[in-house]
């Protein structure tokens, strides 16, 4: 016996395996394993439970081993897969699992699959469990070598989502993903996205650094939406950086309550406050924020309320990140509503109908039965759901009341008119009648914001994302006034920058929102629109007169300072000016502010508490857009400003704040 070990150690080495050869061999076993289990008797019950670990096998063997070059022997394999075989078992049947060419998974989960056959013939037919199984079993029978279950198409309803931008991602069950990893991720740049690549956002270029001289005058559309900073939260407590497409700075810096000084009177509904302070990341540079503030209606006179519940029961929404949380953010919203508020419901999945007449909030358990019978299945009539529930609110309009069809869903509108221009013009339409729409996002994969977006700014309502039961809390009850009854329509900021004093400026965020220098004095252009309380900050990086930061040559041919006209207004920086309707009205009303030397702080730290903590949110959503201007500041500075100027946070939404940066500074490493 010694001499053979003896002969086998004294033997060239073997050669290294190959990467081809060891895929097929697995293939081939899996093939072997799957028609023993055909063959095999079907006394205990069906063979569908073990086809799950095959399946998962195939994923493992060629995604993991061929692609990402892991060396896993099969005790290892089955001791990594046999805890999500539950969980993919749950998946399969609920139709919520993509496969595509090469095993890559990133397509939205609501997408419909096929056969060879039924592609030619142009049949859809809905993705579960039943035809991965038939799929494969009618392969495995064929003979031949392993085919992969590649052969089931994906082809969504309407038109095709953009092309996937990342491969090879394969989605963790959510029990494995909801809490951040504490080493550090990947350097794939996949780790960095959204691991479903269905999900869809509206953004555009960072503002420009735009000279004084030649272009002195900025103009947007305030924006109240919180979308952006829910999404943002939810793909860094998954553990990975967000789309910077998903970031929207203005939303984001809005997300956060601020103690700005109140109007007085509802005559004069909002107050303006501007503060200059040092940039905390460029010292040549000064920061001047705009803040507003919404007069705040006392609950007991709040007009009564009309609300028409329009939710996505298609068949994405079967998943408790999206109808059962959705559930349970109306039953917040219900506990808020006073008995003369009405509420009705309408559904919508393959075709729309009407599951509550308007019944007064008074009439809980009938309200609370209907959305308990709420469930999950078909496509996704949106745009015909939309035109229900405007009809039902038409039918129980109040007069001098809040008229508001708030729309839950998960992403597209895929059957019936669905382009984004169609929907528009019939909410514009019924935004003229005084019906609003507010539109809430739940879930992930096939999140369209770009509509969202399109739909709340239309119909003169917000845009929020609820991923916890927390947001909906703080969206819906919390928030409830600023959400529902609005004091204020197409509310527009203009501000004109002396250059004299300023040499440059750059609007951070807002640039979804921006609009022409003729848009503001015209009544007819639309704006956002802003409810009881709330508040919208704005913030300018400016440049002085004669730093260095200044990044623009002078003019060559321009007139010389000493040249200019001398004006009584030279001492000022800029001049804000805050255009509004009242909710009923259609002419715009004025509130002024110049901007002198006495808004100006020369130590950042002495500014107000929430000026330094807007500043803060404002840096951290710069640098997760990618934002050249901090590439160089770092997330512990941010984190540094946050924390000392967290202040009283008695929800803790501050708190939340300063984990998120933490976990975005770990990620970036």
């Amino acid at each position: 016996m010694t001499d053979e070990f003896d002969r086998l150690r004294n033997n060239p080495p073997a050669p290294a395996p190959s990467k081809a050869a060891r895929t097929r061999a697995l293939s081939a076993a899996m093939q072997a394993f799957d028609a023993e289990e055909k063959n095999a008797s079907q006394t205990q019950g069906t063979n569908w439970w073990h086809r799950q670990s095959s399946i998962l096998n195939r994923i493992w063997s060629n995604n993991m081993i061929t692609r990402h070059h892991y060396l896993a022997g099969s005790a290892l394999a089955t001791l990594l897969l046999v805890p999500s075989a539950a969980y993919l078992t749950f998946e399969l049947n609920r139709g919520n699992l993509p496969f595509a060419t090469g095993i890559s998974v990133s397509q939205p989960a609501e997408v419909q699959y096929q056969s060879e056959a039924e592609s030619a013939s142009g049949k859809k037919k809905d993705f579960n469990a039943d035809d991965v199984a038939r799929t494969l079993n009618r392969e495995n029978s064929a003979g031949g070598a392993a085919r992969n279950v590649t052969a089931m198409k994906p082809q969504q309803d309407a038109a095709p989502a953009p092309a996937p931008i990342y491969e090879n991602i394969i989605a963790a069950p959510p029990a494995l993903r909801a809490a951040p990893r504490a080493s550090a991720p990947s350097s794939d740049p996949a780790a960095f996205q959204s691991h479903q690549a269905g999900d869809r956002f509206a953004n555009a270029d960072l503002n420009p650094v735009k000279s004084v001289a030649t272009d002195p005058v900025s103009t947007f559309s305030v924006d109240v939406d919180t979308a952006s900073y829910s999404v943002v939260r939810r793909a860094l407590m998954q553990g990975r950086l967000p789309d910077p497409d998903s970031v929207r700075v203005e939303e984001m810096v809005n997300y956060f309550p601020y103690d700005w000084p109140r109007p007085q009177s509802a005559d004069t509904p909002f107050r303006t406050t501007v503060t200059m302070t040092p940039t905390p990341w460029n010292a040549g540079t000064q920061l001047m924020s705009v803040a507003i503030k919404g007069y705040d209606i006392a609950p007991s006179s709040a007009p009564p309320a009309n609300l028409v519940f329009l939710i996505d029961v298609s068949g994405s929404m079967n998943a408790p990140d999206k109808l059962p949380l959705l559930k349970s953010a109306f039953r917040l919203l219900l506990g808020k509503l006073r008995p003369e508020d009405k509420v009705s419901i309408v559904t919508y999945a393959g075709s729309a109908g009407t599951v509550l007449e308007p019944t007064s909030a008074s009439e809980r358990d009938a309200i609370l039965n209907a959305i308990d019978t709420l469930q999950p299945g078909g496509s996704t009539a949106g745009a015909q759901g939309i035109e229900a529930a405007y009809d039902l609110a038409r039918r129980a309009f109040i007069k001098d009341g809040v008229n508001r069809v708030m729309l839950a869903t998960d992403g597209d509108f895929n059957v019936g008119a669905s382009s984004d221009g169609d929907l528009k013009r019939l909410i514009e339409d019924r935004r003229r009648d005084g019906i609003y729409l507010s539109v809430l996002g739940f879930g992930e994969g096939n999140l369209n914001d770009s509509l969202m977006q399109t739909l709340a700014q239309n119909g003169n309502g917000t845009a929020a994302y609820i991923d916890t039961l927390a947001e909906a809390q703080k969206a819906l009850v919390e928030e409830a006034g600023s959400t529902l009854f609005p004091i204020a329509k197409d509310v527009k900021i203009q501000v004109e920058f002396n250059p004299a004093r300023i040499a440059e400026y750059r609007l951070i965020g807002y640039e979804t929102r921006a609009l022409q220098r003729e848009d503001f004095n015209n009544d007819r252009v639309d704006a956002g629109d802003i409810g009881s309380g709330h508040a919208v900050t704005a913030i300018y990086e400016v440049t002085p007169k004669g730093s260095e930061a200044v990044l623009n040559d002078p003019l060559r041919y321009g007139k010389p300072s000493s040249e200019r006209s001398e004006t009584p207004a030279s001492d000022e920086l800029a001049f804000v000016k805050l255009r509004y309707k009242q909710p009923d009205g259609d002419t715009s009303r004025l509130i002024t502010t110049a901007v002198t030397q006495e808004n100006a702080f020369s130590d950042f730290n002495a500014a107000p508490q929430d000026v330094r903590f807007a500043t803060a949110i404002a840096a951290f959503g710069q640098k997760l857009r990618g934002a050249g201007t901090l590439e160089a500041y770092s997330y512990g500075s941010i984190l540094d400003i946050a924390r000392n100027a967290r202040g009283e946070d008695p929800f803790g939404y501050r708190s939340g704040f300063l984990d998120l940066v933490r976990l975005a500074e770990t990620l970036k490493r």
